[in-house]
């Protein structure tokens, strides 16, 4: 129960964070407004919370596993609203796709370890579960768009 507190606490502080941050003078990329790069965020940092109680042992086991992996969907999203064509977009969103699925069997090994109990597990699972339904809206929403910045600069 302390950990639920602990990450219902720092989300508090993560969104008044976020309100500080967006109103400095820099500016807000595209990929900072997807609400799956934000739910992204969200998760990683509950699972670097959690991980941070896994045994010493795992730490450049399944600790970094998962850590990495949670890391690299974000990461992608980001990378990937840096490219030009809607094609390479959708490229860099299944990578994120990937890394969710890679995530959550990282969890599921964690919880079947005990490192995890029930209720963060499935919280955690519920979390995911929605990343992947919105990276998959999105892969769709990306392949079914048309027209992309180069072509309209072959017009």
């Amino acid at each position: 129960m302390l950990i639920s507190q602990t990450i219902a606490n720092l989300n508090t502080l993560f969104k008044k964070l976020s309100n500080f941050i967006f109103m400095k003078p820099y500016r807000t990329y595209s990929f900072e407004k997807l609400a799956a790069w934000q739910l992204a965020r969200e998760i990683r940092l509950e699972l670097y919370l959690h991980s941070q109680s896994f045994p010493k042992e795992e730490i450049y086991g399944l600790t970094s596993q998962l850590r990495r992996a949670i890391h690299s969907v974000s990461t992608n999203l980001a990378e990937g609203s840096g490219r030009i064509s809607n094609s390479d977009k959708a490229h860099f969103t299944n990578i994120a796709y990937s890394s969710a699925l890679e995530a959550i069997e990282l969890l599921i090994s964690a919880f079947d370890l005990g490192f995890l109990s029930n209720d963060n597990y499935h919280q955690a699972r519920l979390k995911m579960d929605g990343l992947l339904a919105m990276l998959n809206s999105l892969y769709k929403y990306q392949l079914s768009c048309e027209s992309d910045l180069k072509a309209k600069f072959r017009e």
